[in-house]
């Protein structure tokens, strides 16, 4: 049985920062609670027996050194690997504004029909159909050989969300869960007798 973790990394704008819509153009450091997210991540890891055998991240800093921290704190010393499949979308128009800033420019309508079904604002630069093959065909790489093998990937919040569709039923979850992974959070995919299943989404270790 493959497991399968998806991460989102930690944070990125301390307490006194302004945060914004930071995209695949904008490579930001963790902070301090961002490094404490990823170092949380591998205390769950170990503490609950799912130290991943392979684990991958996206080209960007913020979700390497989360997956670097975590893979510390488990206790093993796996290579992390970087996928572009994984790196943030475009926000286009609206990265690195404020949120007040996106609202005024989409509306408040655009952001809650994204943040609860994936439907993407106008202006930013994403193709759904694209990520969720790319999801599919990554899952369907990972189970191939059914070895039992668990996984982590640490990802972004744009990507993160399409994950649910290697399930076969992204509405029936959208209905029950709210799409978007908090920073810092995992979900845990199963893949059980042919299907993938979610076992556990929007942890916060």
């Amino acid at each position: 049985m493959t497991t399968l973790i998806i991460a989102r990394h930690g944070n990125t704008f301390g307490p006194e920062d302004t945060p914004t819509r930071v995209g695949a153009h904008t490579d930001l450091p963790l902070v301090e609670k961002g490094e404490a997210q990823g170092r949380a991540i591998g205390k769950y890891l170990s503490e609950n027996r799912m130290i991943p055998d392979v684990v991958y991240a996206s080209e960007l800093q913020r979700t390497q050194r989360t997956a670097e921290l975590a893979i510390k704190e488990s206790g093993v010393g796996n290579p992390v690997y970087t996928l572009d499949i994984f790196n943030e979308i475009d926000y286009g128009p609206d990265e690195n504004k404020t949120e007040d800033d996106v609202i005024a420019r989409i509306g408040e309508q655009a952001i809650k029909d994204w943040d609860e079904h994936a439907k993407v604002p106008d202006g930013w630069k994403v193709d759904p159909e694209q990520i969720i093959e790319n999801w599919k065909k990554f899952a369907d790489q990972i189970c191939a050989f059914d070895d039992n093998e668990t996984v982590l990937v640490v990802t972004s919040n744009g990507i993160a969300r399409f994950a649910p569709h290697i399930t076969g039923d992204f509405d029936g979850f959208a209905a029950k869960h709210k799409i978007k992974l908090s920073t810092g959070a995992m979900a845990i995919f199963k893949h059980v007798n042919g299907e993938w299943r979610i076992k556990e989404w929007n942890i916060r270790p």
